[in-house]
Formats: structure tokens, C-alpha cells, sequence
């Protein structure tokens, strides 16, 4: 498949998006050889089992080779990896629902529901921030949800380490209507004039920043409406000006593919990948899933987390889990990685200054140092909050 060169400093004009080289782009074919860590192909989906892989991950060399691999296959192959059985023990996922459910519960009876990009408000039910509400509601529940070290390493593989983890609970019941096709953040929540107003090499970095992924929280049939994706269509540059077109959606619903998914399974796909929320025709599934929105250390997050009190929070129960052998270290460098500030900057570098001539020390090397050097709970939080004084302009 040839790349179209596009001048690095135009500006893409939805009427000059070419549906051709886009057909073109999307007919292509995942093999074998490209993804062979993948127990099989689906669809042109490379479906990974963690069953298989997940101690292959707990060796730095191999685990770099399967990071490789989902990160050209993110880039340049078929959008999107499928991660069977992401979670081996799904009674974590059977805890995290239930209080997720309260959590709905209670916010209908405070608000009447929250609105939902993409659906008319009150079609779904929609946990914004289902991060920190999760760690308030039950730190030990947290702990164990986001201490899994195969998300930790899709996450990686795409944005590097220093990772910000955000996720939005969606909860569609039967009747459900189905979205439209669209990219996503950051470019893609743009409405289409501020999007044309940036320039092309923009629209390429902005995919770069962003990793969408989604942990079934209940076996998804397709009659449940599984997300509908379009493989290979993250490679089309023009793509944040196109996907608006009507003839590119038309492409996109009669060429899209759908995974069934089963309980603990997780997919993960690039931001720019065309995709859209499938209808739910089921008459008794209430399709319930954790979109995690992970952005890179060097771009934006979508949701403001208050990190400072998840770690308070988090912090004793990590200490507990270190002291009685319950989880690895890799297992709560996962979690850590899912709760603090991972970067540096911005800060105040009058009060703050580099700890090693480049950097300060960033809140998550702290959380791991005072896990290490066994600080005392109180004496964790306190320096938490000196770190925090010295952040502040």
C-alpha cells in the first residue's frame, strides 16, 4: 500500500479526502507474519491471549517484542489489538461493577444522569472520572482492578512510560441506538472547523497522544452492540477531515467489524481508528464496559483527576499488598502507573528543582520510593502535600 505524501504544512480540506485511496487503505489484510504473537486473526483483528503472554511479560526483552509489535500494529496495521483475557481473575471486574452501579444509582437520584457525548442524554448511563470515583469508593477494589500488568503494557507500548490514565464507565441497555462514525481525542472532539484550522503534520501527532481502550465488563455478543470498528483506517491522514463525510461513513457502516467479546476481555485501538459504538438489539444485556482513555505524559488529558488524594487514598492498601507478597512489583508499578502523575513538568523550578540536572522527581518515582523505603502512611501524605506546595506557581 503506497503512502500518499502529503505537504507536512497543508491544511486538510474535507472536500479534497479521496474515498478511493481510502478503499484502497482499508482493503488491506493482516497476516500472520506481522503479528506473531497473536494466537489468532479475527477480521483482520489481532487477538492476543494474555493467558499465554502474561509471564512472557514479566521479561523486559520479550516484553519489549510484544509492545513492538502492538505498536505497529496500532500505527500501521490494523488499528487495533483485542487482549483475550485480559483479566484472569474476573470477580475484580464483578466488584468494580457493583460499585459502579451504586455509583449510577446515585447520580441519577442527585443529577438525573449524565449526558454522553455522541448519544442523546439518558440513552446511556455514563460514569464521567470512573478513575478516582472508583479509588474514593474502594481504593483495595482499585488497586486490584488497575494492578494488571497487560494493560500497563498496551498502554506503554503506545504512549511510552509516564502514561495518564483516565476512563468513563458506559453502561448501554437494551434498545440501545448505535453512534456514528468518528475519530476521537483530541482532534476528533473538535467540531470540524477548529479541526480544518490545524495543520496537517497536527492531525498526525495528534493520534500519537491518545490510546482508547475498553474492559468488558460482561460478555458482549453482537447483538449487544460491540464497538464497530474499520481496520486500517487510522492510516488515512486526512482522516479528522473525512470522517465527518457522508460517503465515508456510508464506507464505514458497510465495511466495519465487530469482536464479540467475553468477560475480562479487552480492545484497545488508535484514537484516529474510524469506529462507533454498535446498537444494542439484545433483549437482556446491559452492555457494560470501562472505556479507559490513556493519554501520553507530553499531551493532554480529557478529565481533571485529583491524583494527590487517589495516591492518599491508594497508598496504605499498596503497602499491605507489598508486605504480604498479594501482588508483584510489576503488578503495583501497573497500579501505580494507573494513579499518580507520572511527568515532571509543569512545575515551579524555583521550588522544585531538578533532582538529577534534568527533572524533579515526579509523584509516581515518589509513590514507588516511600513504598520502598516503608514510609509511614501519615509521613507519605505529608511529603505528598510538600510536593504538591512545591508544584504551585
Amino acid at each position: 500500500m503506497k503512502d500518499t505524501t502529503y505537504n507536512t504544512f497543508a491544511y486538510y480540506d474535507p472536500d479534497t479526502c479521496d474515498l478511493g485511496e481510502f478503499t484502497a487503505l482499508i482493503s488491506q489484510a493482516t497476516r500472520s507474519e506481522q503479528v506473531p504473537h497473536a494466537a489468532e486473526i479475527e477480521k483482520n483483528i489481532p487477538i492476543y491471549d494474555m493467558a499465554n503472554l502474561r509471564s512472557v511479560l514479566e521479561d523486559d526483552r520479550t516484553r519489549r517484542g510484544i509492545m513492538t509489535e502492538w505498536a505497529q500494529v496500532l500505527r500501521s496495521g490494523a488499528g487495533v489489538v483485542a487482549l483475550k483475557g485480559a483479566y484472569a481473575d474476573t470477580t475484580v471486574l464483578d466488584e468494580a461493577t457493583r460499585i459502579y452501579e451504586s455509583i449510577i444509582a446515585e447520580e441519577k437520584q442527585g443529577t438525573g444522569g449524565a449526558g454522553d457525548h455522541f448519544a442523546a442524554s439518558g440513552a446511556n448511563d455514563r460514569i464521567w472520572n470512573a478513575l478516582q470515583k472508583l479509588c474514593e469508593a474502594s481504593p483495595e477494589g482499585f488497586l486490584n482492578y488497575f494492578a494488571n500488568t497487560s494493560i500497563a503494557a498496551v498502554c506503554e507500548a503506545w504512549l511510552g512510560p509516564n502514561y495518564q490514565m483516565t476512563a468513563q464507565v458506559n453502561l448501554v441497555h437494551p434498545g440501545g441506538a448505535a453512534q456514528q462514525a468518528h475519530r476521537d481525542y483530541h482532534l476528533g472532539f473538535q467540531t470540524a472547523d477548529v479541526s480544518a484550522s490545524y495543520p496537517a503534520h497536527v492531525h498526525d501527532v495528534s493520534p500519537i497522544l491518545t490510546l482508547q481502550g475498553a474492559v468488558a465488563h460482561c460478555d458482549m455478543p453482537l447483538e449487544s452492540g460491540p464497538t464497530k470498528l474499520l481496520p486500517f483506517s487510522q492510516a488515512y491522514r486526512p482522516g479528522y477531515a473525512a470522517w465527518r463525510r457522508d460517503d465515508f461513513r456510508a464506507l464505514f457502516e458497510e465495511r466495519h467489524v465487530q469482536l464479540p467479546l467475553a468477560k475480562g476481555d479487552a480492545v484497545f485501538f488508535s484514537p484516529a481508528l474510524f469506529h462507533a459504538a454498535g446498537a444494542n438489539t439484545s433483549h437482556d444485556i446491559h452492555r457494560f464496559a470501562n472505556l479507559l482513555q490513556v493519554s501520553s505524559a507530553f499531551g493532554r488529558a480529557m478529565e481533571t483527576v485529583d491524583r494527590d488524594k487517589m495516591c492518599k487514598l491508594l497508598y496504605p492498601h499498596a503497602v499491605r499488598a507489598r508486605k504480604e507478597n498479594r501482588l508483584s512489583a510489576a503488578e503495583l508499578s501497573a497500579a501505580i502507573a494507573a494513579t499518580a502523575e507520572g511527568y515532571s513538568f509543569p512545575t515551579n523550578l524555583d521550588r522544585d528543582p531538578p533532582t538529577n540536572g534534568l527533572a524533579p522527581e515526579t509523584q509516581a518515582a515518589f509513590f514507588k520510593r516511600a513504598l520502598s523505603e516503608n514510609f509511614d502512611a501519615h509521613v507519605f501524605a505529608e511529603q505528598l502535600d510538600q510536593v504538591r506546595k512545591a508544584h504551585l506557581a
